[in-house]
C-alpha cells in the first residue's frame, strides 16, 4: 500500500503512515481507489479477497511522532475498518471479502529495533488489537514482524480480545528472519507459546528468491503458512532503504515464482504483494496461482 500510494500516486506520507489519509477527503478517496483496483481483480476471477486497513503504523511510537493522542489512533482503527465495511457492502461481484485490521510493528519492519519481551508486545499492542476487535473486523494481522516475541505479544493480545490474529514475518535474503531466527523456529516458537492459536502465517517483504530455499525438504511447520506477500525486487533491505527510485521488477515473472512456491506450501490460499507490487503484479499472482 505505502510503495503504492508514495511511488505511482505520488502522495506524500509521513514516516510511511497511510493512515493519515483518512482524515480527509481527498486522502479517503486514494484510499479507495487503491482498495477498488484489488476488488476488480477479485472479482475478474472469481476469488475471495482479505483487504488490510491502513493502519500499520497506527500504534503508540508512531503515531506520537505524527501528533496522534491514544484515542485519535483508537479512531483511526474504527474508521479504517468503517471504509472497508462501506466497500464490503458494494462489492457484490467479490465471493467473499475479509476486512483485516492491519498492525505494523513497533520499529521498523526491516530490522529489529525497540525489542519487547513478549509480555511487553502484549500490553504494547493490546489496545489496537481490543479496538479492532469491537468493529466488524473479522481478524488483525500484524505484518513485517522481524522476531517472535512480538508476534507471541500480538497473538496473545488477540486470544484475550476473541478475535483471530494473523502473523507476517519479514525475511532476508538468505530467508532468515532480521532477528537471525529462521522461519520454522519462529513459527514453532509462536505456535508453542500461544497453545497454535494464530490462524495462519505469512512471508512478507522480500523476493521468493529470497525464501523459496527454506521451504524446501520435509516439514509439517510448513502447513502454517498459507499466505505470501513478496517484495517486487530482488534487492536487500539495505539498498531498498537507500533507493529513491520504485524498482518494480518484473511482474510476470513474480507470479511464476508464486506458481513453482505452490508446489512446497500445500495450504498457501492468500497471496498478495510488499513493497513495490501494484495491482499488476497481484493480478499476474492471482491469474498464476489460479490457471
Amino acid at each position: 500500500m505505502e510503495t503504492t500510494l508514495t511511488f505511482d500516486d505520488g502522495i506524500d506520507l509521513p514516516h510511511f503512515a497511510s493512515f493519515v489519509l483518512l482524515d480527509d477527503a481527498s486522502g479517503i478517496d486514494a484510499l479507495r481507489a487503491y482498495y477498488t483496483s484489488y476488488l476488480e481483480i477479485a472479482a475478474q476471477h472469481g476469488v475471495g479477497i482479505v483487504l488490510d486497513t491502513p493502519t500499520w503504523r497506527a500504534n503508540p511510537d508512531w503515531g506520537e511522532r505524527l501528533g496522534y493522542s491514544a484515542e485519535a489512533l483508537a479512531d483511526v482503527d474504527r474508521r479504517g475498518v468503517a471504509l472497508l465495511e462501506e466497500l464490503r457492502s458494494t462489492a457484490k461481484a467479490v465471493p467473499q471479502m475479509i476486512i483485516s485490521g492491519c498492525i505494523g510493528p513497533r520499529g521498523d519492519g526491516y530490522r529489529v529495533d525497540n525489542a519487547m519481551t513478549a509480555e511487553e508486545a502484549q500490553r504494547y499492542h493490546e489496545p489496537q488489537v481490543e479496538t479492532f476487535a469491537d468493529t466488524a473486523a473479522d481478524l488483525v494481522s500484524a505484518l513485517t514482524l522481524t522476531y517472535a516475541d512480538e508476534a507471541v505479544g500480538v497473538a496473545r493480545a488477540a486470544q484475550g480480545a476473541g478475535i483471530p490474529s494473523v502473523i507476517s514475518f519479514t525475511v532476508e535474503t538468505d530467508g532468515r528472519l532480521p532477528s537471525g531466527q529462521s522461519l520454522r523456529e519462529a513459527i514453532g516458537e509462536v505456535d508453542d507459546q500461544t497453545q497454535g492459536s494464530v490462524a495462519y502465517f505469512m512471508i512478507n517483504c522480500a523476493h521468493p528468491t529470497h525464501f523459496a530455499h527454506v521451504l524446501e525438504g520435509d516439514g509439517g511447520w510448513r502447513n502454517r503458512i498459507r499466505g505470501l506477500r513478496a517484495n517486487a525486487s530482488e534487492k536487500s533491505h539495505a539498498e531498498l532503504d537507500e533507493a529513491e527510485e520504485l524498482d518494480a521488477g518484473d511482474p510476470v515473472a513474480l507470479a511464476g515464482h508464486y506458481r513453482e512456491l505452490q508446489e512446497r506450501l500445500p495450504n498457501l490460499t492468500v497471496v498478495g504483494g510488499c513493497c513495490g507490487t501494484s495491482e499488476r503484479h497481484v493480478a499476474e499472482i492471482c491469474a498464476a496461482v489460479t490457471a
